[in-house]
């Protein structure tokens, strides 16, 4: 099987490249722009393999694109490419239009010009699987879960722009035929995230000495995903989901912001103590909040479950253990991105 990956040399898409190199016989093929948060470094332990392949380029580029379906013949297509940081998307919304709207409907309709070509078993076999977020459906109060018949209500500039991916998948489906599936996923974490999320933010900043900032009063609740656990789902759709559905994937993890960067401070304490003796907690400085910072996330996730028998394996408390030690032991990783990317300032400011 011959598989593109799109923003595979991501968070996410990394993990997802790492997985199928070393776990499956597909030939993948890595799309990606290598914005500022990508990096090859990410796939750098399959990057030697024949199996993994990798072309520069833009999602929105059709020319590119259209060539690239052509000659790989791929009978997978797993599109992660993306804007993916709220904050981002608050200072620059139209890159956020530009790649996630834009640049799924190139990807689209390369597809199905390509799907069209097909004979009828290749056809019959093909898969567009079109990856996405729980933050398109909006905000919870305190109780409830998103469900995939959930409404869609995004508030920020970069889950308008994901909402909108996906009802541009949903519409080729419909109107051309073209066998999609779309998943929506809760906060993911783990090794290989840019340092500007949250746990690899306050992971560095308390290693630095610096302060760590909490929008709000930190108490925003988030459903986290390991995203090990989420590149299990991913497949598991790929190979046994229905064309035409979605799924929803979640960590069954709901914590409190606060309670997330106080996990993370217990973890330090633990393993990498200040020289000090005091504890990581005291960093801790509660700043503005997000502008439209939603209150709540949490998934329902019996459909992949019950259809495809998935269920995450890691517990938040395991998960965070191993997320906090990878970043202790992979500064090679991380410390060019502080100098030469990101430094840890605060973006999405809203100036």
């Amino acid at each position: 099987m011959n598989i593109i990956v799109t923003g595979g040399a991501g968070f996410i898409g990394s993990a997802l490249v790492r997985r199928l190199v070393k776990e499956t016989e597909a030939n993948v093929i890595v799309l990606d722009k290598l914005t500022y948060a990508g990096t090859l470094s990410s796939i750098k332990e399959v990057s030697s393999s024949p199996k993994c392949h990798f072309v520069q380029g833009d999602i929105c580029d059709r020319e590119l694109v259209t060539r690239l379906f052509h000659e790989v013949k791929p009978e997978r297509i797993m599109h992660l490419a993306a804007e993916s940081h709220v904050d981002r998307s608050i200072d620059a919304p139209l890159d956020f239009v530009n790649t996630n709207v834009v640049g799924t409907a190139t990807l689209l309709q390369a597809a199905l010009e390509y799907w069209r070509t097909l004979p009828d078993d290749k056809r019959e076999a093909f898969r567009f699987q079109h990856i996405s977020t729980d933050e398109v459906y909006g905000t919870l109060g305190e109780t409830g879960y998103f469900r995939e018949d959930t409404p869609y209500s995004p508030h920020s500039p970069y889950s308008a722009s994901k909402a909108s991916s996906d009802h541009f998948v949903r519409a080729w489906h419909d109107t051309f035929g073209l066998p999609v599936l779309i998943t929506n996923c809760s906060n993911n974490y783990g090794p290989y995230q840019f340092p500007e999320k949250l746990i690899p933010l306050v992971t560095l900043n308390a290693l630095e000495g610096r302060e760590l900032p909490v929008y709000g009063t930190g108490a925003n609740v988030r459903d986290w995903l390991f995203v090990e656990d989420h590149v299990t789902a991913l497949c598991l759709v790929g190979d046994k989901g229905t064309p035409g559905r979605t799924y929803n994937i979640g960590g069954h993890s709901e914590r409190s912001n606060i309670q997330v960067v106080r996990t993370i401070c217990g973890i330090l304490d633990e393993i990498r103590p200040r020289q000090d003796g005091r504890k990581y907690e005291e960093q801790i400085r509660f700043v503005k909040d997000r502008p439209g910072h939603d209150l709540r996330y949490a998934i329902d996730a019996d459909r992949i479950a019950a259809e495809l028998g998935w269920k995450p394996s890691q517990t938040f408390q395991q998960g965070m253990r191993l997320t906090v030690q990878w970043y202790l032991d992979n500064a090679w990783w991380w410390k060019p991105l502080r100098e030469q990317r990101y430094s840890g300032q605060r973006l999405g400011n809203d100036k």
